[in-house]
């Protein structure tokens, strides 16, 4: 009898469970369930806009604002400059590090950094473009502010970088979110040279090299006091109109981005800051990675942050410097696409060969020809090209890199801020020591604060600081890249095994479910 009722048992249990196997519904496919909507593209991408906007802006104004506009003598510009980026460079791979060790909330775990970083960024940036009516702690006042609104923009950028790798676990969808974000970021930066260029283009009172042909020293026509203050409100005007712009890509990217939890896996113990460096520095492809981009990104940083004094007193462009520097913007913004497909259909590192060394040719044309306004479009246009790789490929690259450390550390988890903090941090180092030896070099060359025409030196200086040493650090950078390990090959290996592993988590998480279900 016994056994009779515990076979009835058995058999009753059976049939109930039965049911509930033939309720299941099929799960949708791993690839449908990691595609991104257009919209959720276009929404992440707009989060890319306030640091491009903003550093457009810096990067190609802030040397020249200090120097004309603050009046500040160019040995204090320089440790303005220097000790600003060096400070936005050391906070990144500690926001890095804090954002790592961030606890999940229910609006994520790195839109909460996004959010409260917003309008302290927003209002310390607005103070950066505005002069005091003091002149004893000029210096000061924007060593504070320039160095508040790094770290407020650190902790917007950082945690936004890493957030590539939480939107989708899809390699080809993240691809596809990055090159929608370069798009916009490359819109960004066109935006924000357009504002500032033509905002504050407008209001210079300095006649062109043409009408100085026969000019002395002693006759420099010198900024009137009226132009200054008109100036002065024109740059204002300016941040005010970009503030806007970055509030509003903070609501439209928390708005229409959902931040996925990584579900399944077993989180790893914290590091400490000294074991995170360590980890992520004895990882070759990054290691090489970095240190390739780094010498291609100072390059670039080199031309960026002199072009404008350079198309100014060099090239004498003085009234078209700001229209010169929106084609390079403009030019760069409609090639994205056509790297991409480029990047898709021959390989990352090809991509990258051919798109960075496209400059070459035209940083050397440009020095080399006698000024000429029409050749100076030309050669901008061309130059754009190049622009839209360097923007494009590093961020392309950098998720390939987290790929090939998780395949090959599948037990550390939820440390992908900490790659894009190093690596932002040895870029912005880069930047302010470039900034501050080509601001210092233009004191020693003899720079005249305020004057409408510069020493001969100056002219010399400017054209060395934007074609040889340019030229030569790119030369350097593709040399390095040439030893990055990582091919299609290799990337399309690890795309196989990081999603093998995704599918035996999930798999497991729902075995675990539909056990604790039938329960």
């Amino acid at each position: 009898m016994a056994r009779g009722e515990g076979a009835e048992q058995y058999s009753a249990t059976l049939l109930s469970v039965k049911p509930l196997n033939t309720e299941i519904k099929p799960a949708k496919p791993k690839n449908q369930r990691n595609r991104l909507s257009v919209c959720s593209k276009v929404c992440y991408a707009f989060g890319g806009a306030p640091y491009q906007i903003t550093g457009s802006a810096l990067g190609f104004f802030l040397q020249i604002y200090l120097l004309d506009v603050a009046q500040l003598d160019p040995f204090y510009a320089s440790i303005i400059l220097f000790v600003g980026r060096a400070w936005d460079a050391v906070t990144d791979p500690t926001v890095g590090f804090l954002v790592s060790r961030s606890r999940w909330t229910g609006i994520g775990r790195m839109m909460p950094w996004i959010l409260l970083s917003t309008p302290f960024a927003v209002l310390t940036y607005f103070l950066i473009w505005y002069v005091p009516p003091f002149e004893e702690g000029k210096v000061v006042w924007y060593l504070i502010f320039y160095c508040l609104f790094q770290s407020m923009q650190t902790c917007f950028h950082v945690p936004y970088s890493a957030l590539t790798m939480f939107i989708s676990t899809d390699q080809k969808e993240r691809d596809s979110a990055t090159a929608y974000r370069m798009m916009v970021e490359v819109l960004g930066t066109v935006l924000g040279t357009a504002i500032q260029g033509q905002i504050v283009g407008g209001v210079s009172n300095c006649p062109d090299e043409t009408e100085h042909v026969n000019s002395t020293n002693s006759s420099r026509v010198n900024v009137t006091r009226a132009s200054l203050d008109e100036t002065k409100k024109a740059y204002l005007v300016a941040s005010g109109v970009i503030c806007i712009i970055y509030v509003l890509c903070a609501v439209i990217l928390f708005l229409g981005v959902k931040e996925r939890k990584e579900s399944g896996r077993k989180k790893s113990e914290p590091l400490t800051f000294r074991q995170s460096l360590w980890v992520i520095m004895t990882h070759g492809p990054y290691v090489k990675l970095v240190i390739g981009f780094l010498f291609t990104s100072l390059a670039f940083m080199l031309l960026e942050g002199n072009f404008a004094l350079f198309i100014t007193y060099a090239l004498g462009h003085r009234k078209h410097f700001q229209n010169i520097l929106l084609v390079i913007m403009l030019s760069g913004t409609l090639t994205i696409p056509w790297w991409h497909w480029f990047l898709t259909r021959f390989g990352k590192k090809k991509a990258v060969y051919f798109g960075i060394s496209w400059a070459v040719p035209f940083m050397i044309l440009i020095v080399c020809i006698k000024s000429n306004l029409v050749i100076s479009y030309l050669v901008s246009v061309a130059a754009g090209v190049s622009v839209a790789a360097a923007f494009l490929l590093p961020w392309s690259m950098l998720p390939d890199v987290v790929d090939d450390f998780k395949v090959k550390n599948p037990d550390i988890h939820g440390h992908e801020a900490l790659f894009y903090s190093f690596y932002v941090f040895f870029i912005k180092f880069a930047s302010g020591v470039s900034l501050g030896v080509s601001t210092l070099s233009l004191k020693f060359a003899g720079y005249m604060t305020g004057d409408c025409v510069q020493p001969e030196a100056v002219s010399l200086t400017l054209k060395v600081l934007v074609s040889p040493v340019p030229v030569f650090l790119i030369a350097v950078g593709l040399l390095i890249l040439k030893t990055y390990p990582i091919d299609e090959e290799r990337r399309q290996g690890n795309r196989k095994l990081l999603q093998q592993m995704l599918d035996s988590e999930a798999d497991s998480e729902s075995e675990s479910s539909e056990l604790g279900s039938s329960m």
